[in-house]
């Protein structure tokens, strides 16, 4: 689990003072480290940014890949918002949310993908998960790349509902029409 900081609360004010060379999250108020990623992580996101990126060219969304600051509270613009997360790989349609002052985005992404690791697991499965839910992303997956599986969730009825896929599939991305995942491919080293 990611190690929360025993401090007070903590604002996005707070977060914008903390020591660039090293990576955080803050989550209702609460801060985390974040470790260095595993090799496997970065193959995974470094594949999707290319995937994402050549499926996106010259089309209105754009893809990000961390670290980038997202603000989910699109209605706080001052800088006491208590979330900023850092998503491993970030699909946004909508680019007048990228923050005027170059800090990342302000509301909600339209496609999160975390890939899991030991330190962050339960942050990317449980308290992101109800951030980005609640945020309305619209499709939020976890990667775990030990077990080569993906998660999807999507939005239904105020909850998110999970599509699971493994093996050699292939994952639709269902705010793209017509990009697909292969799994064979993303695990492929």
């Amino acid at each position: 689990m990611a190690i929360a900081h025993a401090m007070d609360y903590l604002t996005y004010a707070d977060y914008l003072k903390l020591d660039d060379d090293v990576r955080y999250e803050l989550i209702d108020g609460v801060l985390y480290n974040m470790a260095a990623p595993r090799i496997s992580h970065q193959r995974i996101i470094l594949n999707l940014g290319r995937r994402f990126g050549d499926y996106l060219d010259g089309k209105s969304c754009e893809v990000f890949i961390a670290p980038v600051d997202v603000r989910l509270k699109a209605d706080i613009l001052n800088d006491s918002d208590n979330t900023v997360v850092q998503p491993d790989v970030i699909v946004l349609c909508d680019r007048s949310k990228i923050d005027p002052k170059d800090r990342g985005i302000i509301g909600a992404p339209d496609l999160v993908i975390e890939v899991l690791s030991p330190s962050s697991a339960y942050v990317d499965r449980i308290l992101k998960h109800k951030k980005y839910l609640e945020a309305g992303v619209r499709e939020y997956w976890i990667i775990d790349p030990v077990h080569k599986t993906v998660c999807v969730y999507l939005p239904e009825n105020g909850k998110f509902v999970s599509n699971n896929y493994g093996g050699d599939d292939i994952v639709p991305v269902q705010i793209l029409e017509g990009m697909e995942v292969d799994l064979a491919v993303l695990f492929n080293f």
